[in-house]
């Protein structure tokens, strides 16, 4: 079982930046592929990104060359850093972990999310 806490959302105003973390509890947490998804009002969760066990990265074309994802597995945290906000990137923002390396909505572990609110 692996429990996730996502901190770091709040509002801020479009083209600022924000800095989302998750920990997590596992003690095997470096075997884990972590991604960052949202999900919007009206809105189906989307991917955001995705960071592998090994570092390797993947990203949305709507975050690629904005938001960076890392991990530091000494800390056992994940790290998601936004760039340039847009009103669009407004959702509520989850991690989650998996032993497989994927960017569809089926990871095992999920956090509660945290809320990220960017204005015009």
């Amino acid at each position: 079982q692996v429990q996730l806490v996502e901190s770091g959302g709040g509002l801020v105003q479009a083209g600022g930046s924000l800095n989302l973390s998750c920990a997590a509890s596992a003690r095997t947490f470096s075997n884990y592929n972590m991604g960052w998804f949202r999900q919007a009002p009206g809105k189906e969760r989307e991917f955001v990104a995705v960071i592998a066990w090994s570092g390797g990265t993947h990203y949305a074309d709507s975050v690629k060359g904005r938001f960076t994802i890392s991990r530091d597995n000494a800390k056992n945290t994940v790290y998601l850093r936004m760039n340039t906000l847009k009103p669009d990137d407004t959702a509520v923002y989850y991690c989650a972990a998996d032993r497989v390396f994927r960017t569809s909505n089926d990871y095992d572990f999920w956090g509660q999310g945290t809320q990220v609110t960017v204005s015009s």
